[in-house]
């Protein structure tokens, strides 16, 4: 796996399936997301950053909670747990995933 350091806003959100405008909203009601800016003020996101994105897109999109929960969550938190969860739910959906793809293989076998 081939890790980058900074990674373009675009990168982000097609990690994300959201948009650019999305990811700037977000920087502006999550102070754990601040990527560095380059010239030109273009956004730079580090995996620090992507980490704090991925812990607002799991409480905002996976669960539903509004902004305001979401903060508090990511306050309470501290990122451990949630970041352990996000972590499994990524690994069992690239398993479950590559299970379909078999499953369409064989069924092409058929």
């Amino acid at each position: 796996m081939n890790l980058k350091l900074y990674y373009s806003i675009a990168e982000v959100a097609q990690m994300f399936g959201v948009t650019e405008n999305l990811l700037r909203f977000w920087e502006q009601e999550f102070p754990t997301i601040h990527p560095r800016r380059a010239g030109r003020d273009i956004r730079q996101y580090t995996q620090k950053d992507i980490e704090a994105v991925r812990q607002v897109y799991h409480y905002v999109r996976e669960c539903g909670m509004t902004h305001e929960g979401a903060r508090r969550a990511i306050k309470l938190d501290h990122g451990t747990q949630t970041n352990q969860r996000v972590e499994t739910l990524d690994r069992l959906k690239r398993v479950r995933d590559e299970l379909q793809e078999i499953g369409r293989q064989l069924a092409f076998l058929e």
